[in-house]
């Protein structure tokens, strides 16, 4: 698994292509495909282009760690770790072993270099080993600001943190350019997780300031990018946290009869976030058509320290928190909750994006 990727044939391998639609399931707003899914060679065209490997100064050669700096990253994989420390767990793969020069880790299936286009590729079947206090599987980076998992100094928080020096950094910023290259076909329409994935995080020590979803019906041609804020509820009120939605491109919640979210993004357009923590304040950016003369810019500012977040009063904010960021697919199409189904590439039972630019500054 420790090898280059650096012919296609081992890309195909990855994402075979197959003409099966996603299998039913029994609610009437279960969704059984009506698309083919795509293999590595029936990517959406956005991610079919040479050039986008010119423009973004990828090499098609080069494992993900060589074409980007992922040396603050562990990564996880929806597999089962082969490391006897870690049996019975989610593969990690740690930090060294990510960034290793003479053997630079790539998988073939799940975390690799687009032979095409040279961006860095996440994918997630809708069922496989996950992390702990999670139902979904993932292929997803972790930022690791220590060597030391369990040093303050391994994640950062904000100003406002009484102990704020103790941490690994004040503050931080994430940048992507991508595309959503799939999202599975297969789930209950009235699961906000179905046909869904996370591809940006900040999560605390127990809620999560931010995550980015993109969620697109299997029948509409168009997804809907928006981004969640956890209300920060500890101790007793734990279970009274919950997710403030707000929507960028597109719509959340749609539901089966929905009309398509034509203000929203396609399968395979680039897209591009900037997540920068300063000081207390958190800025979102997010840019629809990168570049273009019809690009099109959204942001939103929020004060992370101060709690209380649109008048929840269980919101006790993320100051004297520890957080830290996370990107690629964490696939929220799952067997249970969501109504998914899991059955392999080739139904369309899984999520895929691809990274064209992608920067941590910590």
């Amino acid at each position: 698994m420790h090898t280059k990727n650096k012919i296609a044939a081992v890309v195909v391998s990855a994402l075979v292509a197959g003409l099966a639609g996603c299998s039913t399931a029994s609610s009437p707003e279960t969704a059984s495909a009506t698309q083919q899914a795509p293999s590595a060679t029936q990517a959406p065209s956005a991610n079919n282009d040479p050039q986008l490997a010119v423009q973004y100064n990828l090499d098609v050669n080069k494992v993900p760690a060589e074409n980007f700096d992922l040396s603050k990253f562990k990564l996880n994989t929806p597999r089962d770790d082969n490391k006897p420390e870690r049996a019975g767990k989610v593969m990690e793969i740690y930090k060294p072993m990510l960034n290793d020069k003479a053997n630079p880790f790539s998988d073939a299936e799940w975390f690799y270099t687009d032979s095409v286009t040279g961006a860095m590729v996440f994918a997630s079947p809708n069922k496989a080993m996950t992390t702990p206090n999670s139902k979904n599987a993932r292929s997803e980076l972790r930022a690791m600001l220590s060597d030391d998992y369990s040093s303050p100094k391994n994640n950062f928080t904000i100003a406002s943190t009484d102990n704020a020096e103790a941490y690994g950094a004040i503050g931080g910023h994430m940048s992507a350019t991508m595309s959503v290259d799939w999202v599975s076909t297969s789930g209950d329409y009235k699961k906000n997780g179905a046909f869904a994935t996370v591809i940006g995080q900040i999560h605390g020590s127990k809620n999560e300031p931010l995550k980015i979803m993109y969620r697109k019906l299997p029948e509409h041609e168009y997804g809907s990018i928006y981004w969640n804020y956890e209300t920060n509820a500890l101790g007793d009120d734990y279970s009274k946290r919950r997710d403030i939605r707000h929507e960028v491109f597109g719509q959340s919640g749609l539901r089966q009869g929905s009309e398509d979210p034509v203000t929203g993004i396609k399968l395979g357009e680039i897209f591009s976030y900037d997540v920068n923590v300063e000081g207390d304040i958190m800025h979102l950016t997010f840019t629809k058509n990168p570049g273009k003369p019809n690009q099109e810019v959204k942001t939103f500012d929020i004060d992370l320290a101060k709690g209380e977040y649109q008048g929840d009063k269980y919101d006790q904010g993320y100051a004297n928190d520890w957080m830290y960021f996370k990107a690629g697919t964490y696939n929220q199409c799952n067997t249970g909750s969501s109504g998914c189904a899991n059955n392999g590439i080739e139904a369309g039972d899984y999520s895929k994006v691809s990274f064209f630019k992608f920067s941590l500054d910590q």
